[in-house]
């Protein structure tokens, strides 16, 4: 989603690192190019200009204390400052100390309340809390039913005593709700209730009274995040009809511009909770406004990607894997399959490699990147026997062959990653080792990681000619032999070896040389 208004800032950014020092005439172009970035990506005019202005402030401070480093400097101003609009220290949830907590859902039609209300409820009970969700739309068609099915997949239980699509009170709904969770022993209560419009005054006031009937501890503004300027006044508009105390942002995968997350807290000064990334229930997350901002600014988010593993790797065969690498045991094909069944339990490859640094630069490739390319790949491994898993070196063509057609590619895929494989081993267990080479462990055996380097690499020797099956050239190459073979060495030769390939007396061509030097 921040894609364009990141590559905005980077660039920006790039004509401080030529200077020595920060100008007065730096600070004033550079924030310009920030200004010109912030509303191409549909951030709200107010906040535009309280966030040129600090920054404005704070480099020319940077630059009267002659500090050096200027692209870093005003960088670290950046941040700290995207820091701040979206909502500085995280906040956790408010829960009640008398259960259960209650926590209210409302936002526009359309934004996502119900998947969101099965992610909110899979993530509680992840921490360890027995929620309820409570079906209080019953104006949507299906409403109840989509929430049941959402709570089912997400293995929490679900209180939907009126069919919806019209029918029942949601007001009498949500209170019975919340008194069927102190009954059963709940701590946490969800309450999804119906979408609305900003100017909708009669489904303002049904929430209003929602919240009334069931006093919640908390009131989630949902808020689509592909709005753009739109979510000034929607969030004004919530605010005033019926309050709320977070904001939890919907569809930040989306190819919007982003305004809504850098606008939202800096006009209503509610912080940001939550943060729904894609359609799955798993991609649900706490919004941070740190790792947030470092994701524009294309420093990566670390935090996040450690957090995700730990989740996800089982911590004992994560030390057998690594005791594989350093050269304790043999890491195999099956080894590897298994550790790429534990990387897709994260989520999207597309999204953990964009939170490494840098990778903004590589944007396109990230793009074009086919996850079902891993689909391939396990189905290439899938189909060797344990014993080639276990020792690649046996597939011979027959058996590439084979394994070719069982899983649907050729031959030349399986070359690939049998040579992918071999490469990518030897250089993780040279980083296991600390002989470290540069870039990601493991990044070689990701589709397309094999392919040949652009660089100005020097190309393998040549192999020597074998003889001609013509006996009259034939004869005329055992004569030159003879004579290379007879002739003294030439002056100035290392051990008086000369050159073994060519005429003694040949003058190199520094032509050719120099490409090889460059």
């Amino acid at each position: 989603m921040f894609a364009n208004l990141s590559d905005r800032l980077t660039a920006s950014f790039k004509q401080l690192r030529s200077r020595g020092r920060l100008s007065e005439a730096d600070v004033d172009a550079t924030v310009a190019e920030i200004r010109r970035a912030l509303l191409e990506a549909d951030v709200a005019l107010p906040v535009v200009r309280s966030f040129t202005a600090n920054v404005r402030e704070k480099a020319r401070a940077a630059a009267a204390s002659a500090a050096l480093n200027p692209a870093q400097q005003v960088i670290k101003i950046v941040n700290d400052e995207l820091v701040e609009i979206l909502g500085g220290q995280a906040r956790d949830l408010h829960f009640a100390k008398h259960l259960p907590t209650v926590i209210m859902l409302a936002g526009l039609q359309g934004s996502g309340k119900t998947t969101l209300a099965g992610k909110l409820g899979r993530w509680l009970r992840e921490q360890g809390h027995t929620p309820l969700l409570v079906a209080a739309d019953l104006q949507r068609p299906n409403a109840v039913t989509q929430l049941q099915v959402v709570g089912e997949r997400a293995g929490v239980p679900v209180w939907a005593p009126e069919p919806g699509n019209g029918v029942g009170d949601p007001v009498a709904v949500a209170r019975s709700g919340v008194a069927e969770a102190r009954t059963r022993q709940h701590s946490v209560v969800v309450v999804d209730t119906a979408g609305r419009l900003g100017v909708d005054a009669e489904m303002m006031q049904q929430a209003a009274d929602i919240r009334d009937a069931t006093d919640p501890d908390e009131i989630l503004f949902v808020l689509d995040a592909m709005i753009g300027q739109d979510a000034v006044t929607t969030a004004n508009a919530f605010a005033e009809g019926v309050g709320f105390t977070g904001v939890v942002l919907t569809k930040l995968d989306g190819d919007a511009r982003g305004g809504a997350a850098l606008s939202v807290r800096g006009v209503t000064g509610r912080p940001v909770l939550f943060a729904s990334t894609g359609e799955k229930l798993t991609d649900f997350e706490r919004f941070h406004a740190d790792r947030m901002a470092s994701r524009i600014l294309d420093m990566g988010d670390v935090l996040t990607l450690i957090e995700q593993a730990e989740r996800t790797f089982d911590a004992a065969q994560a030390e057998e894997m690594a005791a594989k690498l350093a050269g304790d045991g043999d890491f195999t094909l099956a080894d590897f399959l298994a550790q790429l069944a534990q990387v897709r339990k994260m989520g999207s490859m597309k999204k953990m490699l964009g939170m490494l640094p840098g990778m903004g630069q590589m944007r396109e490739q990230l793009e074009s990147f086919d996850e079902r390319e891993v689909d391939r790949v396990e189905a290439i491994v899938h189909s060797m026997t344990p014993a080639e898993r276990a020792n690649p070196k046996i597939l011979n063509g027959s058996r590439r062959q084979r394994i070719a057609r069982g899983s649907g590619t050729t031959v030349a895929d399986v070359n690939g990653l049998v040579e992918r494989f071999e490469q990518a081993k030897t250089m993780m267990r040279q980083m296991a080792r600390g002989g470290g080479r540069g870039g990601v462990p493991g990044m070689g055996m990701m589709p397309g990681g094999g392919k040949k380097s652009k660089g100005r690499m020097a190309p393998p020797p040549k192999a020597k000619k074998g003889k001609s099956g013509n006996p009259a050239k034939r004869r005329q190459q055992e004569l030159q032999a003879a004579q290379r073979a007879s002739a003294p060495a030439p002056a100035g030769s290392a051990f008086g070896l000369g050159d073994q390939g060519g005429q003694a007396d040949e003058v190199p061509d520094l032509d050719e040389l120099a490409k090889y030097l460059r």
